[in-house]
């Protein structure tokens, strides 16, 4: 019996000694692995870190690109707004001369021509309608086509020399225009009949230097012209057509 209870005496005390052994063994493997587990979380922070600003770097980049191009578009597309311009404006300088052509080549291409009537429209500054007063001037006039066979009518505009080419090139026409639209309207005058030329400031009939110089200026012509053999020539102007300037002022 003695030697029994030794044996488990020693028994015990083995167990005793391995669970101190044990319990020395994980505080030493805690000891150890605290450090690497601290060192891995802060490295996972660094790394998070970084990501982050380089995507902050990235964002920046990419909108520093993207404002870039922004700025090249623009100004690309006020370079092709400049030429488009210029363009624009060779365009109405041609077109005038275009139309001059044409009707130089009507005239040398069918039988001579002659002036049957012809008489001018007055403008108000800046101006391209036309007035009751004008209207009625240019009934009188129309009343001559009555009875003329074989006719073309030219209508030229002009402007004074206030303001760019390209602007009097474009009102000089408007002003024709609204002539031509009256003419065809009211008296079903085809639109093969007319030659409308807009010459802008090109050619004064006077002085620019005066109001009343570029108030003539500010003018629509229109020339009743025949090949009729039987049409009787206007001895001079049939009509000077001075409206009221729709308003406008020896003042420019």
């Amino acid at each position: 019996m003695a030697r029994t209870g030794l044996q488990a005496v020693s028994a015990l005390g083995a167990f005793s000694l391995l669970l101190a052994s044990g319990c020395t063994t994980k505080n030493y493997v805690r000891s150890q692995t605290a450090p690497i587990i601290q060192q891995t979380n802060e490295l996972d922070d660094a790394t998070a870190t970084n990501n982050r600003n380089i995507h902050d770097v990235d964002q920046r980049a990419q909108a520093g690109i993207q404002q870039a191009q922004g700025a090249a578009n623009q100004a690309q597309q006020s370079a092709q707004s400049a030429n488009q311009s210029a363009s624009q404006a060779q365009q109405s300088a041609q077109e005038a001369v275009n139309r001059a052509d044409s009707l130089a080549s009507v005239i040398s291409n069918l039988d001579s021509y002659k002036s049957v009537a012809d008489a001018s429209v007055n403008f108000g500054f800046d101006k391209a309608d036309l007035t009751k007063t004008d209207k009625a001037q240019l009934d009188e006039f129309a009343s001559q086509m009555t009875n003329t066979k074989s006719y073309i009518l030219e209508v030229t505009g002009g402007t004074d020399s206030t303001g760019s080419k390209e602007y009097n090139y474009d009102l000089s026409q408007r002003r024709a225009q609204a002539v031509v639209q009256y003419l065809a309207a009211k008296y079903n005058v085809p639109a093969h009949k007319f030659y409308l030329i807009g010459i802008g400031k090109d050619q004064e009939v006077a002085s620019n230097s005066t109001a009343a110089g570029r108030k003539k200026n500010r003018r629509v012509t229109i020339q009743l012209l025949s090949n009729d053999q039987s049409a009787t020539p206007a001895p001079a102007q049939t009509g000077s057509i001075a409206g009221s300037g729709n308003g406008s002022s020896a003042s420019e």
